[in-house]
């Protein structure tokens, strides 16, 4: 993209809020569960897109804001998908309970499994390409390896669900949120684990009675962020024993149930989540105030990213399978 190349060479600069539509992508006819810029700084125009209509696509979101390729080959909801480390392969999990690594040149699946439950997230291994973990409806959550297309290791734990997964730098350890908040107790909501020795290292981290459907890290602080069904995100620490940070609670939009996803701009300053109510809020994140709203959806925005190395660029989906590019 020749918009992203005066970029490539620069450190980036000052994230600051968009506030005009650059384009309007409504190709699926489901819901998009989530969006991804590619992580290849070259070729970062392309965002990719996992949705309830069985399909993944991968769109120029930056120079057209058009469908470059739709892959169909899902049975049912894709629920979770994800680039590889290179940015030539998608890595995607369905309802269907299958696991494809599709080549994005030629569509071609270069690995597929039937995993033993429907997969609602998976994430690749920060360092190591070939592996990654998924979780969704099972107790457990496993880790794979692409080359022999066998499961490395079992994560088990007394949960029903798993909703997200979130490696913690260097990839030696990683957390998993999920939908155990009984009664009386809300342990078990967020659990640290040991990658290696697949021990768990915590699940005393979260003590309110709300899951948390999404997990992000910040970029150049050791902390991360719990989104929760309280219509609030909460700050921990990234390392042992993850404490909550008490003094900061990122609260205005709302969650209701929704799988709404946050992240933090590229320069640590922002705290974006998107809304049940279709908004997106930009939240100071040294101060926890909202800077700001933007009225993006009529449905509920699911995902709001920050582009990766153009400043300010943000894409956003909804539940109505909307995708909008913002600057």
């Amino acid at each position: 993209s020749e918009l992203i190349k005066p970029y490539l060479g620069s450190k980036y600069k000052l994230t600051e809020v968009p506030k005009n539509l650059i384009f309007y992508m409504s190709k699926h006819s489901g819901p998009v569960n989530g969006i991804q810029w590619c992580p290849v700084r070259e070729q970062s125009h392309m965002l990719l897109s996992a949705s309830m209509d069985k399909t993944v696509k991968v769109w120029d979101a930056v120079d057209t804001g058009c469908c470059i390729k739709t892959y169909s080959c899902h049975s049912c909801a894709v629920r979770a998908a994800q680039w590889s480390s290179c940015g030539r392969r998608i890595l995607s999990g369905g309802f269907d309970s299958m696991l494809h690594l599709t080549d994005v040149e030629t569509g071609k699946q270069i690995f597929s499994s039937k995993n033993e439950f429907r997969i609602s997230t998976l994430k690749f291994h920060p360092t190591e390409s070939n592996i990654f973990i998924c979780g969704g409806f099972s107790p457990e959550v496993k880790a794979w390896d692409i080359r022999t297309s066998k499961v490395l290791r079992v994560y088990k734990a007394a949960v029903q669900q798993t909703l997200d997964i979130l490696f913690l730098p260097e990839g030696r350890e990683f957390l998993t949120s999920t939908d155990a908040v009984s009664r009386d107790s809300a342990d078990r909501t967020i659990i640290a684990w040991d990658f290696q020795s697949a021990a768990k290292i915590s699940n005393q981290i979260f003590h309110e009675r709300y899951t948390c459907p999404s997990l992000a890290l910040h970029p150049k602080e050791s902390v991360f962020v719990a989104q929760t069904n309280g219509n609030y995100m909460a700050l921990f620490s990234a390392q042992r024993p993850y404490r909550i940070n008490r003094k900061k609670r990122y609260e205005g939009h709302k969650v209701e149930g929704f799988a709404v996803g946050c992240e933090f701009s590229p320069d640590g300053t922002l705290l974006v989540t998107g809304s049940s109510d279709g908004k997106v809020f930009f939240y100071n994140y040294h101060t926890a105030r909202i800077i700001r709203t933007l009225s993006a959806h009529k449905e509920a925005c699911v995902s709001a990213i920050f582009h990766p190395v153009l400043p300010s660029l943000l894409a956003t989906c909804n539940w109505a399978g909307e995708i909008k590019i913002w600057q």
